[in-house]
């Protein structure tokens, strides 16, 4: 691993720069060609795209797919208007992981995340993966997440913050289990944390999803000249059954908490309402598709009985069940001007947006993702592309009794299920280990045309189609995908010394099936800094898979304030077929704080950065809640040592020694804490002397114990401190260095 970090592209700062990171006057890499703005030129005006993601509302909750006790009236008008997909999928059983397949058109077996956060799950999008918005706004859209984004961690200026997954406007939850709080004490902003003083200790003043209701319409109005995207994630009908009026079921014999999922099932037909009307207001409604879905199935969680409700229709299954009720969803999508009234018996899964957004606004699309462009289906025609088969993962580690019971007590177990043509199998593992050979899998096999309800496991009435599908799964899962690089990065090093120049990289990628021309990069800088190019910044022609690689020098002026990050910006420009493009790539580099004098503790330094840390990180993460620079307790084999650092793979901290420092002195294990929580981590631990690799260790587990570090360091001007993971199973990879020490001259 080098010693530098790469950015991807949509970060806050590279949707419009602050005044500190003003384009570098002269010094600006200038390309020779010209990239018009996409916003410019276009005769016909692209389609705004609204799309509402409800939380856990099941395929039978509606009244346009046969829900009978709930009131949604404006939404089976919008099913009536529009077009009703009738074999849509989400992409897992359970939020999280069905979320990150919507934005990145990846299924469960080659997506990021693949469980719930509270099933160990990464629970975090990266750097390399490219979500819808990204997509669109390289194309001149507008583009905006309001409600529930739920990947963590719960921070600003990090990969998976929705600003940098191509989001200029951002407002809700980041984390997960915040957004089960219908009276919350905070919102985020963008990257701020905007209290709600109403809602302090606990008080049920202001109901947040009105708060994303006002957003979510002034967005629209504020954006109504040009081209936008919204996705509206209200955490409706999710658990618990909060809501601030559930009078129109006030005269029926139900619980409390069922009167109130079926008010929150009315709220969110009322905003969806809202949201078309604010739509026809404004005259949209002929340039505007609206979509609206769900995450999973429905829930049982707080006391709410989807029986009572049939939200499940006629399929079997729940929430967190990989039967047709946990996975296929309801799936309305409207538009006068541009969407077919009608009902499609389409196989559709979630990863189907980002293509179909694509085609229909015009934008390159990634050549690697899993979903195919429904567009045609939404215009009428015969001939979409349909899928081979669908696929679904499920590592859930949450038990509901009645999930449970609709999986035969195995809700626990590790999962999957593929659909191929009317064809659907399901099969599940006895033990937590995906590589478990085939014959020690339990395998069910249903006919969905003639059984759409899977009551009847026919797999020993088909085993070579069993054996198929199971091929099929086996197919369908890898441990890592690796992504065909799209659209613009950024590699920058750390620290920026002031006065001391330093080598920038851009690159431009054609991720996608067609040619470009007149690629270009430019970098921006704070002001007063200086950006010369060293290499060519354009190219006439970037074939598809192609590659466009800039740098720059770039100096800091002496006078830079020491500790404070800044923001640089690579901008990749092209000419598509389908029009220009513009892929702003954004990432920070610090200036250091002062070195270290006397002999020190690492817990004890200001770190320059760090990322999957705790202990003396907690002024910026949270695991353990000590206060900064402490240094958390660390115990190897019984023995306990003070001042540690505490980290989860893959970290990386780095700490500025200046170059005065002589030796480096440390333990670093699986501490014994983490072994008691799992004893399947298993990590390697690397330290950095500015870009030259001083150590990396065995591999570290439990059973090994801890290694000894006593590293020369000197001339060394910053330290790093690597993790990674050696196992592929990053849920169970805490580990600790004890005694983290410098000793300087």
């Amino acid at each position: 691993m080098s010693s530098r970090r790469t950015f991807l592209a949509g970060s806050t700062a590279a949707l419009g720069l602050t005044a500190v990171t003003a384009t570098a006057g002269p010094a600006r890499a200038t390309p020779s060609v010209t990239v018009p703005d996409p916003r410019e030129g276009s005769a016909t005006r692209p389609p705004n795209f609204v799309i509402v993601l409800a939380d856990d509302l099941g395929y039978g909750e509606l009244g346009a797919y046969g829900q009978k006790l709930i009131t949604t009236s404006r939404l089976d008008r919008l099913a009536a208007e529009g077009l009703r997909f009738t074999d849509a999928y989400s992409t897992a059983a359970v939020c999280a992981p069905s979320r990150g397949s919507l934005l990145t058109g990846l299924h469960t077996g080659h997506a990021t995340v693949r469980a719930n956060p509270s099933s160990g799950g990464q629970g975090s999008l990266t750097a390399d993966d490219t979500t819808f918005a990204e997509v669109l706004r390289a194309r001149g859209y507008r583009t905006a997440v309001i409600g529930k984004w739920g990947f963590g961690p719960e921070a600003a200026g990090q990969d998976s913050h929705p600003a940098a997954r191509g989001f200029e406007e951002f407002y809700g939850y980041i984390d997960h289990s915040h957004a089960h709080q219908y009276y919350p004490a905070y919102l985020w902003h963008n990257d701020v944390k905007e209290p709600i003083p109403a809602n302090a200790g606990g008080v049920k003043a202001v109901y947040a999803p009105d708060l994303l209701e006002q957003r979510a319409l002034e967005f629209i109005g504020s954006h109504a000249s040009e081209p936008f995207l919204l996705l509206l994630t209200p955490n409706v009908p999710h658990a618990p059954s909060d809501i601030p009026d559930s009078s129109a079921y006030a005269d029926r014999s139900w619980t409390a908490a069922n009167k109130g999922h079926a008010a929150q099932v009315t709220y969110f037909d009322s905003l969806v309402g809202k949201v078309i009307d604010r739509i026809r207001e404004l005259g949209l409604e002929q340039d505007t598709i609206v979509l609206v879905t769900s995450d999973n199935g429905p829930h049982e969680e707080g006391g709410v009985d989807p029986d009572l409700f049939d939200a499940n229709g006629p399929l079997r299954g729940y929430k967190r069940n990989l039967y047709e009720g946990g996975v296929r969803v309801p799936l309305v999508a409207w538009g006068p001007g541009r969407v077919r009234q009608g009902t499609s018996d389409r196989p559709t899964p979630l990863t189907d947006v980002l293509p179909t957004l694509a085609e229909l606004g015009g934008a390159p699309s990634p050549t690697d993702v899993d979903g195919l462009s429904a567009a045609p289906v939404l215009a009428g025609s015969a001939n979409a592309a349909r899928h081979g088969h669908l696929y679904w993962f499920r590592d859930e580690r949450g038990v509901t009794s009645r999930a449970n019971a609709q999986d035969g007590g195995r809700a626990t177990w590790l999962a999957e299920a593929v659909r191929k043509d009317h064809w659907k199998a399901v099969r599940f593992a006895p033990e937590r280990d995906r590589n478990l050979p085939d014959a020690q899998w339990q395998v069910e096999l249903y006919d969905l045309a003639t059984d759409r309800g899977e009551t009847r496991n026919i797999v020993d009435k088909h085993p070579a189609r069993a054996a198929e599908l199971v091929a099929l799964m086996r197919a369908s899962w890898k441990d890592a995908y690796p992504r065909v690089p799209f659209g613009a990065r950024l590699t920058l090093p750390g620290p920026a010394v002031p006065a001391q120049a330093f080598t920038v990289t851009g690159t431009l990628d054609n991720g996608s099936s067609r040619p470009w021309t007149a690629a270009s990069l430019a970098l921006r800088a704070p002001a007063g800094w200086t950006v010369t190019p060293t290499s060519p910044v354009t190219a006439d022609h970037l074939a598809a898979g192609g590659r466009l690689t800039a740098s720059w020098r770039v100096t800091p002026p002496a006078n830079t304030a020491p500790a404070k990050t800044w923001t640089l910006t690579a901008e990749g420009g092209a000419l598509t077929p389908a029009g220009p493009v513009r892929y702003p790539a954004t990432g920070t580099v610090p200036t250091p704080p002062a070195a270290p004098t006397r002999d020190s503790y690492l817990s004890d330094l200001a770190w320059i950065s760090a990322s999957n840390g705790w202990g003396p990180v907690e002024r910026d993460t949270s695991n353990g809640k000590n206060a900064a620079g402490d240094g958390p307790s660390i115990a190897f084999a019984g023995t306990t040592y003070p001042k540690g650092l505490g980290v989860h793979a893959p970290s990386d901290v780095a700490f500025h020694l200046g170059g005065g420092a002589v030796r480096f002195t440390s333990l670093v294990g699986i501490d014994d804490f983490s072994a008691k929580q799992s004893t399947l981590g298993a990590t390697r631990a690397k330290v950095y002397g500015d870009d030259r690799l001083l150590l990396t260790t065995p591999t570290l587990t439990a059973a090994t114990g801890p290694v000894q570090v006593d590293l020369d360091v000197r001339g060394v001007r910053v330290l790093r401190l690597v993790v990674e993971d050696a196992n592929s199973r990053t849920s169970f990879d805490h580990t600790s260095w004890a005694l983290a020490r410098v000793t300087v001259a």
